[in-house]
């Protein structure tokens, strides 16, 4: 028999807030977080806007030590993960540290620290550079350095698949532990990569906003969308076998019950404009929760504010639910963060599991001009109250990466 996994700590720092509680507050009352980028000089740059982390100072949060010695999306990484282990009452002196996992993913790493370098190494010669660079830089310290911190012992590892790692990171995590190989897992995504050379990457892709009103760039599902924003910050959540937190007497937010992943095996950047790939994951989501598509009362969106992600992932929504697609909810949280890559699908995890909590459902702001090819119930402009049970979660990363959980109202039955 599976074992019922339930989510019992979370932690964030993103665009709209440095904690759970400030963000999911934030998240309810449509703040947006997006504005000028002030990390570094766009006055000549097309691109303008980002999700940045706000009032952002790592010694707040982390020694400086600490700080010295990590990238920027491993502190965020860092902040979130101990936000979440505080948050679950986990005391590991009565735990099997080898019982104990951890998935963090980052669609990109330490681009900074890469960046800073690189430049370091040109002006000094590149024995002159600091003797952290690798372990600040390469993709897995981030789970590294959690570990770490926590003492898990268990599986430890860093999922990369762009814009997907973060819903990659906790459905493999919850099948770990569905299927009996850990207890307990730390999962979720950190990203940190707002830089000159991270905007200017994205933005010779053509893949970003060039608006410079705040509420006019992420605009998911708007027909006037032309790009999305980049975002910054780290979501984190510890995954529990259902007994086990029940034994220690852990408050339980919700339940993990479904999990999916496929490659649209199509182009290096963009989406099958079919949609086919994006439906196969989310199909084999909704059957591995043994549920039928029509108990999905919300989709959190991938929903990126670009022409074809937004099309697409409409077309895949309506390929697997059918007439209930148009009775169901689909938004896209984005519209307030902005698009946090590798971090994006963790974060949106907590919005997906506080949505089922509180019974509220985030909007898709800034919402003006309806567009035929996505045409589904957006919840614009405003969340809304409503009493859902089952929520689904998307991610469409670049290389065609597909993910997609299921989220499930915690209840004893």
């Amino acid at each position: 028999m599976s074992r019922r996994v339930v989510i019992t700590g979370m932690g964030t720092i993103n665009p709209v807030g440095h904690n759970l509680e400030e963000t999911w507050e934030n998240i309810k009352a449509g703040v947006c977080g997006i504005d000028k980028i002030s990390q570094i000089d766009v006055s000549g740059y097309k691109v303008q806007m980002a999700g940045e982390v706000k009032d952002y100072v790592p010694e707040n949060f982390l020694d400086k030590k600490e700080v010295r010695k990590m990238d920027r999306y491993t502190q965020f990484g860092m902040i979130a993960a101990r936000e979440a282990l505080k948050d679950s009452g986990l005391d590991m002196e009565k735990e099997d540290a080898f019982r104990c996992g951890t998935i963090v993913s980052s669609g990109i790493g330490g681009l900074k620290t890469i960046e800073e370098n690189y430049a370091r190494g040109v002006e000094r010669g590149f024995e002159k550079i600091s003797p952290f660079f690798i372990p600040m830089s390469i993709s897995n310290m981030c789970a590294g350095e959690i570990a770490i911190m926590s003492g898990f012992k268990g599986v430890c590892e860093s999922i990369v698949t762009a814009c997907a790692s973060g819903n990659n990171a906790i459905g493999e995590s919850f099948h770990k532990i569905r299927d009996g190989y850990q207890d307990v897992m730390m999962a979720g995504g950190a990203e940190g990569c707002i830089c000159d050379l991270g905007v200017g990457g994205f933005t010779v892709m053509k893949a970003l906003s060039t608006s410079t009103d705040k509420n006019r760039a992420s605009i998911p599902f708007d027909a006037e969308r032309g790009g999305f924003v980049m975002g910054e910050g780290a979501g984190i959540l510890i995954l529990e076998e259902l007994e086990h937190a029940k034994a220690r007497g852990a408050k339980i937010y919700g339940e993990v019950v479904g999990y999916g992943a496929s490659c649209d095996a199509y182009h290096i950047t963009a989406p099958d404009p079919t949609g086919a790939g994006g439906a196969a994951c989310m199909r084999m989501a909704v059957e591995d929760a043994g549920i039928e598509p029509k108990d999905v009362d919300y989709v959190n969106a991938h929903g990126t504010s670009t022409h074809l992600n937004d099309a697409g992932e409409t077309a895949a929504i309506k390929q697997v639910f059918g007439d209930h697609a148009y009775e169901m909810m689909v938004s896209s949280t984005k519209s307030m963060t902005g698009h946090l890559m590798g971090a994006a699908a963790a974060v949106e995890a907590i919005f997906s599991t506080m949505a089922l909590k509180d019974g509220f459902v985030p909007a898709t702001i800034n919402y003006k001009t309806p567009d035929p090819e996505c045409d589904l119930d957006i919840v614009p402009n405003e969340g809304r109250k409503a009493d859902i049970k089952y929520v689904a979660s998307n991610s469409l990363g670049f290389g065609g990466h597909n993910a997609c959980c299921v989220f499930k109202k915690w209840e004893e039955q």
